[in-house]
């Protein structure tokens, strides 16, 4: 039976916990456990469609208030379906309500209405809302009165809800509704700088409109469930918005998402975390049909999934393999021992790993081990392979097959540049990912008939696997330990303590010994940012995925440029097929340039993608991309880096620049370099810097200063090359794992010798704030 509001004169629930509203939380478990409150608040009943609808009510707990012993006494409730219409015609303000069958999520209003930071969300078949109302004590009950249950429906069971789904390309901003669609493009879950876990994809059907859609949910398990390209995705209440100039979906309250196999062939087997969705005749009969519409439409993979054993070196990948044992290599890196069952044929880096932080069983069968590769897991990814097991079955798409040096140190000792290794580097673009894959997925099936010729380790059922990571060695004894840093400047202080410090005038510089407790923002590479030194504006660096949609767009700027100065040439690229026609992409040469013979140091592209840029820039010195306007060269917008040199990208600042382009003059025997461009194309260079909080620790007193204008002496590497370089960025994650090696106790952690300064900021609409600063200090220590 759906959901229901049942009026009940005793105790409903009795069997559950009870939960005091202040006690909630999105860790609580919801499953046996009731809510009780008094209705204070009630909305209005809207509909979202045919039979389906959304009310949202608040309620009190009565107790709680009356004590003021939590301020988080009342919270909001959002009803779906026909519970939310039987709640609007039964239930009045006033009335006491028990809740059960409920799920927990953030409320997005709690800083606005003051209310409980949670919500709770009541929809599907296990949600129910008991009344609690008693007999008028002035009116007895007649002896001859026909007896009554003591629990009543309100209403008569409500049927099960025909959600409509609206085709994709009638939808129109600002409505929440329901769809199908089959996945043309996804990114696995990665974690954002709140508390959310963000997944994005786009989805196609019938009407052929492409839509992309943008997911946010706490926990990993809540979202779409997306193998491979060709899954289809049902989504029920999701909002609508312009952006771009096309339509978005965005989830929002009560959203809920089951995927299935796109392949025709494969069983319509529903794939979600929740407990309890409908799922009628209608709806297998809309993937079937979204099947047989994809498979013609050429939606579905049609290469097979490669092995280890066709792996070829410079390629990116999707692999299917099973975890044998994990290793923390520093806060940024984690190596993965898999296997699929094949033996790659190329000679293969190894690595060395301490053996207290292996997870899993060290010591493998020889069959085994000479069929597993090391794969190395960078920046968010490392954060969700965390959680896996040894024993789980994993997908990894966009992995990087490579040659070269590894910022991880050989077994060997050599560099390892003639040898294999396996990278999945940071970020989401390509759909860069990691997940771990379902039972009945059938590429485990495969896997496993493969993995039978292979005697069995019973490796997954030892004492021996550890549940946490190994605590790195502790190698400092004395009280104080080393110190791993030191202070660059000339001043003749005195040390002194962090209370001291805190109790002082701002505007001083100060000497200080601590320890660091802890830092932000973790990962790491969330702390590189871009600065202006004129306006002093800092902004985030944008993903590749942004940059390549602003590149796709700009590539699509109709006319020509026609320059005096230019010597351009136009090349006629191939599309991906009748319906993704090519496109020209054009090179430009300065005729100056080309007269004084450097014409590759310096060319202008039109029409390219940000994956041709690149390509272009391992040939050329600079690369600027430009775009045709009325005959003119025009910069793209400052958003995207206006000028490429190798792996380094340099931006401009939309509020200082005055952009023009213009040819850029130069001498016989002067070296063409980034500032030079930028002032030829009235573009003001914004610079790279790293914001770090770090909480400083002596004794009982602590303090949260910053490192942001000497992280460059602070961590002796340039940012420029951090931006570009991999080693770089491993450098900066070594020193603050060797800084704050997690799991070990304060006291075993290195002192860091500092000068902070002081200074005030001034709050917009509030008091002035004193903030503290780490200055001319650099480590000392090399991390081990």
């Amino acid at each position: 039976m759906p959901g229901r509001v049942v009026v009940d004169q005793a105790n409903p629930g009795a069997h559950l916990t009870r939960i005091p509203i202040p006690g909630i939380s999105t860790a609580t478990d919801s499953s046996q456990a009731s809510v009780k409150g008094k209705v204070i608040k009630k909305g209005p009943l809207v509909s979202l469609g045919d039979e389906d609808f959304v009310l949202k009510a608040v309620i009190e707990d009565e107790e709680s208030v009356r004590s003021s012993s939590s301020r988080n006494g009342s919270i909001n409730v959002i009803l779906f379906g026909g519970l939310a219409k039987d709640f609007s015609e039964a239930v009045s303000l006033g009335e006491v309500v028990v809740m059960t069958g409920f799920t927990v999520g953030k409320s997005p209003t709690a800083h606005k209405d003051q209310l409980h930071p949670c919500n709770l969300l009541l929809s599907g078949d296990d949600a129910c809302l008991y009344v609690l109302r008693s007999l008028s004590p002035s009116v007895s009950p007649s002896p001859t009165a026909p007896k009554r249950s003591s629990a009543s429906e309100v209403s008569k069971p409500a049927k099960v809800s025909k959600y409509t789904y609206v085709p994709l390309a009638d939808l129109k901003p600002g409505a929440v509704v329901n769809v199908y669609g089959v996945v043309v493009f996804f990114k696995q879950p990665y974690k954002t700088r709140g508390t959310d876990y963000c997944s994005s994809l786009k989805i196609t059907d019938q009407s052929n409109q492409k839509v992309v859609c943008t997911i946010f949910c706490e926990k990993l398990e809540d979202h779409p469930k997306i193998f491979q390209l060709g899954d289809i995705i049902r989504m029920h209440r999701v909002k609508t918005q312009a952006f771009g100039g096309s339509i978005n979906l965005l989830n929002t309250f009560g959203f809920s998402v089951v995927t299935f196999d796109g392949r025709p062939e494969s069983a319509v087997v529903p794939r979600t975390s929740s407990k309890s969705f409908h799922f009628e005749p209608e709806d297998e009969r809309a993937v079937n049909e979204l099947r047989t519409w994809a498979a013609k439409q050429d939606l579905l993979p049609t290469t097979p999934r490669v092995h280890l054993s066709s792996v070829q070196p410079q390629s990116y990948l999707d692999l299917d393999c099973q975890l044998l044992w994990k290793a923390q290599v520093d806060g940024a890196c984690i190596l993965l021992k898999v296997w699929d069952g094949t033996r790659c044929t190329h000679p293969l880096q190894d690595f060395t790993v301490e053996a207290s932080a292996i997870q899993g069983p060290s010591s493998l069968s020889r069959e085994r081990s000479d069929l597993a590769v090391n794969i190395l897991v960078f920046d968010n990814h490392a954060e969700i392979a965390k959680q896996f097991k040894p024993g789980d079955y994993l997908r990894i798409y966009n992995l990087h097959a490579t040659t070269g040096a590894s910022s991880v140190p050989c077994s060997s000792g050599g560099s390892g540049a003639n040898q294999l290794a396996f990278h999945l580097h940071g970020g989401t673009s390509y759909g860069r990912g990691v997940r771990v894959l379902p039972d009945d997925c059938p590429a485990i099936q495969e896997l496993r008939r493969v993995m039978e010729c292979f005697p069995e380790d019973d490796i997954f059922n030892e004492s021996a696997i550890m549940e946490i990571w190994g605590t790195p060695p502790e190698t400092l004894d004395d009280a104080r330990g080393c110190c791993a840093t030191e202070r660059r400047c000339d001043h003749a202080l005195q040390q002194v303590t962090l209370a001291e410090v805190k109790q002082s005038v701002p505007g001083q510089l100060f000497h200080v010994s601590a320890q660091l407790k802890s830092y932000q923002p973790r990962p790491l590479y969330q702390a590189l940012k871009l600065h202006c030194p004129m306006c002093r504006a800092i902004q985030e660096i944008p993903d590749d995925d942004l940059l390549s949609e602003t590149f796709l767009e700009a590539s699509k700027a109709p006319g020509r440029i026609a320059e005096p100065w230019l010597l351009s040439e136009s090349l006629l690229l191939p599309g991906d097929g009748p319906k993704a026609p090519g496109r020209t992409l054009s090179i430009h040469l300065s005729k100056e340039l080309f007269g004084e013979r450097k014409s590759k140091d310096l060319i202008y592209v039109t029409g390219a993608t940000l994956e041709d840029v690149c390509q272009l820039a391992a040939a050329y010195q600079y690369i600027l991309p430009v775009m045709p306007s009325g005959g003119s060269a025009s910069l793209m917008d400052l958003s995207a880096p206006f000028l490429f040199r190798g792996n380094k990208r340099y931006y401009g600042c939309k509020q200082c620049s005055q952009v023009s382009v213009k040819e850029l003059k130069v001498d016989g025997s002067e070296e063409i370099n980034e500032e030079m461009i930028a002032e030829a194309v009235g573009v003001k260079l914004l610079q790279y810097c790293l914001v770090l909080k770090l909480e400083l620790q002596q004794g009982r007193d602590t303090l949260e200063v910053l490192l942001w204008r000497d992280a460059e002496t602070f961590f002796q590497v340039s940012l420029e090359e951090v931006a570009a370089n991999q080693e770089a960025q491993n450098k900066i994650s070594k020193t603050m794992d060797f800084l704050c090696p997690p799991g070990r106790s304060i006291a075993k952690q290195p002192w860091l010798d500092l000068c902070l300064s002081t200074y005030t900021v001034k709050a917009d609409g509030g008091p002035n704030r004193v903030c503290y600063q780490v200055c001319q200090t650099s480590t000392t220590a090399t991390p081990p």
